[in-house]
């Protein structure tokens, strides 16, 4: 009984680290989009940099 459930443990894991993953693709491409436009977008006489981190 505890290795079949192992087995399901498993088999729910890698089903959401894969659904997991196709949304931080998404999320990764969307940040890297905005910190390119912030890129350009920047102020010319300012620091170079558009964000306070």
């Amino acid at each position: 009984m505890i290795p079949l459930l192992l087995v399901l443990l498993l088999a729910l894991i890698l089903f959401g680290a894969g659904f997991a993953l196709k949304i931080l693709w998404w999320v990764a491409i969307i940040v890297l989009v905005l910190w390119l436009v912030g890129f350009v977008a920047r102020p010319k006489g300012g620091s170079g940099r558009w964000y306070r981190w």
